[in-house]
């Protein structure tokens, strides 16, 4: 459905410059989110490599991968600006 967004409200017009802006942004969030994973893939391996898994790495991994997300999303709310909460 073209337009969706004129039916939810607190959603505005973006100009070409700031659609084109967000877009940039996921395209790094996704390469953001392949490193994620690429880190993942390592210490699973050295896990099965060495034994039983070391929990701290995982951990710090899950917070940066949240962290991450939470400043993609960020940098989205500051192009896009929407209204409210």
């Amino acid at each position: 459905m073209d337009n969706q967004h004129r039916k939810i409200s607190g959603y505005r017009e973006l100009e070409q410059r700031e659609i084109d802006l967000i877009n940039q942004i996921k395209a790094k969030g996704e390469e953001l989110s392949e490193l994620v994973a690429s880190v993942r893939d390592v210490q699973d391996l050295m896990t099965k490599e060495h034994g039983s898994p070391d929990a701290e790495p995982l951990r710090w991994i899950n917070i940066a991968q949240t962290h991450l997300q939470q400043g993609v999303m960020a940098l989205i709310r500051a192009v896009a600006k929407p209204e409210g909460f």
